[in-house]
């Protein structure tokens, strides 16, 4: 008996209905995206995705850290990751991949990527029909069904490891169905008047490595937000939410290298390099260069920050952009590399942003 035709008739039943409205969908609106679909349809994307189990779509066995290091065999691929707001492409090879427990790590010119395995519950390879011919994809998603990394062939994909790759984690299990799980409740922000400012200054000013700034809010009791409120306007200060077009424009006009960060629950993406072609549609601001596309709502820009963080190399400069949640959004840094000092033109950029009215 297949997975499938053991789950309830009622689930079996309710898989196929959905998938039905998705198709009817499409149909009225072929340029819908995925995403929407899934909005418009009261599910998530991952659900949405699972019912084509059958149809173009492979269940793989969750074995996420031995799928990643068989993501060199594919050759030159395009990377996904976003998140409510924002979408990071990035066009390139996966070159060096470690793995070291719930940690995945990506290191390469073009892919490079921070990977946090235990948020990882379900993957699949789709394939889907355009009118331009197949995109093959995989697709993996966190427990609440929302995406946290894509990975769709180009015409300089290796086809034939694709289909080994999906062959092998191919899930024994490849029912129409999944259950999301509800996401968990954001904890509460404690009140100011209750952290150790003093002390979260004094621990910022003696930071060594950016990388230890989760640390200290995890030790503070802080959000990112709050810490960045509390620490002095001399490390960190609000800026004028249109900031991000003006780093991005002025970036592309003086050829100035820079680094994008993107990251959801799962994991983060960065792009490294200059960025050329900036073409705000809408409310979306985007970069639409050869290798590196980023789509970016400005409408969702809440609020934009200065921040500066001590490190061996020198401080270090980094433009941050949050939602009406506090929600992170976007990091972006002046390109470097440890053991290097932070570009004095990338200071100078950060530097020239128009202020904003600090909010209490």
């Amino acid at each position: 008996m297949t997975q499938a035709s053991a789950l309830p008739a009622d689930a079996t039943q309710a898989a196929q209905t959905l998938r039905q409205s998705w198709q009817a969908l499409l149909r009225e609106e072929p340029k819908l995206r995925i995403r929407e679909a899934a909005a418009r349809l009261g599910v998530s994307e991952a659900e949405l995705v699972a019912t084509d189990c059958g149809h173009g779509v492979v269940r793989l066995q969750p074995d996420w850290g031995e799928i990643l290091k068989a993501m060199p065999s594919l050759g030159r691929i395009m990377a996904l990751t976003r998140n409510e707001s924002v979408v990071h492409e990035r066009y390139g090879r996966f070159e060096q991949v470690e793995v070291n427990g719930p940690m995945g790590l990506v290191l390469g010119p073009d892919i490079d990527l921070r990977l946090f395995l235990n948020q990882w519950r379900h993957g699949f390879a789709a394939r889907q029909t355009l009118h331009s011919g197949t995109r093959n994809s995989l697709q993996f998603f966190d427990a609440q069904g929302n995406a946290i990394l894509k990975i769709y062939l180009t015409e300089d994909s290796d086809a034939g490891a694709y289909q080994a790759l999906v062959a092998r984690w191919r899930s024994e299990d490849q029912a129409p169905t999944l259950v999301a799980e509800p996401a968990p409740a954001p904890a509460a922000e404690r009140p100011d008047s209750e952290v150790d400012s003093a002390g979260l200054r004094a621990a910022w000013e003696a930071l060594r490595d950016t990388h230890d700034f989760f640390a200290l809010l995890k030790k503070f009791k802080v959000t990112r937000t709050q810490a960045l409120r509390l620490v002095g306007d001399d490390l960190a200060w609000p800026v004028e939410t249109g900031a991000v077009r003006q780093v991005l424009e002025t970036a592309a006009a003086r050829a100035l290298p820079i680094m994008v960060f993107v990251g959801n629950r799962g994991g983060i993406q960065i792009h490294t390099g200059p960025v050329q072609n900036i073409k705000p549609m809408g409310p979306w601001l985007n970069v639409l260069d050869d290798d590196f596309n980023l789509h970016l709502r400005e409408d969702h820009v809440a609020a934009a920050w200065v921040v500066r963080k001590p490190t061996d190399d020198g401080v270090v400069t980094s433009l941050e952009l949050f939602d009406a949640r506090g929600e992170n959004l976007a990091l972006i840094f002046g390109k470097r590399k440890p053991g290097i000092p932070e570009s004095a033109d990338w200071r100078a950029l950060a530097d020239e942003l128009p202020r904003a009215e600090r909010m209490s």
